[in-house]
């Protein structure tokens, strides 16, 4: 069975199945720089994707503190979150749809 690519276009901003992945490793991890290590991108890479994230909707995905003494990180909003599991649901209806759509013509 084929296995969907589901990549949605916001005014020419893109959810995709990599941007939700950062999405759950900086959850996972709480740090930008371990979520990019996780998915083996540099940071200012992830940093970037984050940055289009945050600005493709009316609130953020992501929030940051500032590094120092007390260390920085990042936190994934609820808002955030809410689109994470948006987006695997979604994915998850449309590879049902595609099997059983294709089913009978392998």
């Amino acid at each position: 069975m084929p296995t969907p690519l589901l990549k949605l276009d916001f005014g020419g901003h893109r959810l995709g199945p990599g941007k939700v992945e950062l999405l759950e490793h900086v959850l996972e991890t709480g740090s930008i720089s371990q979520a990019a290590k996780k998915m083996d991108m540099s940071y200012r890479r992830a940093w970037l994707l984050i940055d289009e994230m945050n600005k493709m909707f009316s609130q953020p995905c992501v929030e940051t503190a500032a590094g120092g003494a007390g260390g920085g990180g990042a936190k994934v909003t609820a808002f955030g979150q809410k689109i994470v599991a948006t987006y695997q649901n979604l994915a998850l209806k449309v590879a049902a749809e595609s099997e059983t759509a294709f089913k009978n013509l392998k």
